[in-house]
């Protein structure tokens, strides 16, 4: 039997826990739900996968959910003590070139940081990989003034498609 991260409906809900819960951002209990409900072939695609765990994720409810957005680390960002980025998000923010970031590029991601933080109570959460630092800063840029329903919105929605990265990503390993 293949227990790679190719066929999830092949793993114990314990080692499925294990490769998957990552998916969403210090949020194993996505995984712990959709193997609770048991997994099956059709969970061995990337797609069928991402609309379970999304659905679990949507169905959690508005405290839950915005629990979840205040998991994901600020772009960019200046770590709290004791805190670390998963390997995931920091390849994610790598892959964007945002440890490269000027100083002026920098000192403007922390004031984007801050205001984002002030007017919504989570970080800035978007889905990086193919975007440029320019991309980045003028999505962060619009979406500061966004309504807080409209980005609370818009940033789980983000979170969905970083899911999804990261299982595409789990099913090209061998």
């Amino acid at each position: 039997m293949d227990v790679s991260p190719k066929r999830p409906s092949g793993l114990s809900p314990e080692n499925f826990v294990a490769l998957y819960g990552g998916v969403y951002e210090h949020s194993p209990w996505v995984a712990e739900a959709v193997a609770a409900k048991g997994l099956t072939e059709a969970d061995d695609e990337p797609e069928a996968l991402s609309a379970r765990m999304s659905a679990i994720v949507e169905a959690a409810g508005r405290e839950r959910q915005f629990a979840l957005l205040r998991l994901h680390p600020e772009l960019v960002g200046r770590l709290k003590v004791g805190e670390t980025l998963t390997a995931e998000s920091t390849r994610e923010q790598a892959s964007a070139r945002l440890d490269e970031c000027s100083p002026q590029e920098f000192e403007r991601f922390q004031t984007l940081n801050e205001a984002y933080n002030a007017r919504f109570g989570f970080p800035f959460i978007v889905a990086v990989t193919g975007m440029t630092r320019a991309d980045i800063l003028a999505a962060f840029e619009s979406r500061v003034e966004n309504t807080p329903e409209d980005e609370f919105r818009t940033a789980l929605d983000n979170v969905h498609r970083i899911a999804r990265i990261r299982l595409d990503a789990l099913a090209r390993q061998a």
